[in-house]
């Protein structure tokens, strides 16, 4: 069992540095490139938001680099200053993109509303998958074990319906910056290859708890 799951951490690990490397990259090289309007991130985002029927959706800051969000429970993006404040590229893209999943939320896009509905079943599967797993072990439970692969599956098949969710609102934000926000085309390409590697992210992630998963079931066959 070691073996097995030490090459699934390695492999893990590997593609979760690659991945947030490449969004590290592509982010800092992109916030170095202002939008041709002078605007800030919060200034498209909020034209984003009103002209896709989502104005009552207001923006606050949140702390920190990258932690921008959009929360359904108080309406509002959450912009870390950086891109709230900022005019570049990457800040705009950024911005447009949690704008995103508020029209997702304003037109009650099926995708987010399932993702919503799996929130409160999935903190409690990932706080207790991997207790219940071992502890299936130790005591030579099967029953346990197979609980514990259940409640893995459902961390699993939250991230891979969060994956329509991320690659909708990408789509969204970049059909607005080309066809609706007037910015040149710079700023369409740029906001495109930050948002395909911000989307890297959570495919890695998926992968990542897909082959997981995958090792857990074999494991759970050879206990029979």
């Amino acid at each position: 069992m070691s073996g097995g799951y030490l090459l699934i951490v390695i492999i893990s690990t590997v593609l979760g540095i690659l991945a947030q490397g490449y969004i590290q990259r592509t982010y800092s090289q992109w916030a170095q490139i202002p939008v041709s309007t002078g605007e800030t991130g919060e200034q498209v985002s909020r034209r984003m938001l009103n002209q896709l029927g989502a104005s009552s959706v207001g923006i606050a800051t949140v702390a920190g680099r990258l932690t921008d969000h959009y929360d359904p429970r108080d309406n509002n993006l959450h912009l870390s200053q950086e891109n709230r404040m900022g005019g570049s590229v990457a800040s705009v893209a950024v911005a447009c993109h949690e704008a995103g999943h508020a029209v997702q939320n304003a037109i009650g896009y099926k995708p987010m509303q399932i993702r919503a509905a799996l929130v409160p079943v999935t903190n409690l599967a990932s706080q207790s998958w991997m207790l219940a797993f071992y502890a299936g072990f130790m005591f030579n439970m099967l029953g346990i074990v197979r609980l514990a692969v259940i409640l893995f599956g459902v961390t699993l098949v939250f991230q891979l319906v969060t994956l329509p969710v991320e690659f909708d609102a990408s789509a969204r934000a970049l059909s607005f910056i080309r066809g609706g926000s007037g910015l040149d085309e710079t700023a369409f390409e740029g906001a495109r290859k930050v948002l395909f590697a911000a989307a890297l992210t959570y495919v890695a992630g998926a992968l990542m708890s897909s082959l997981q998963f995958l090792w857990m079931l074999g494991q759970t066959r050879d206990r029979r």
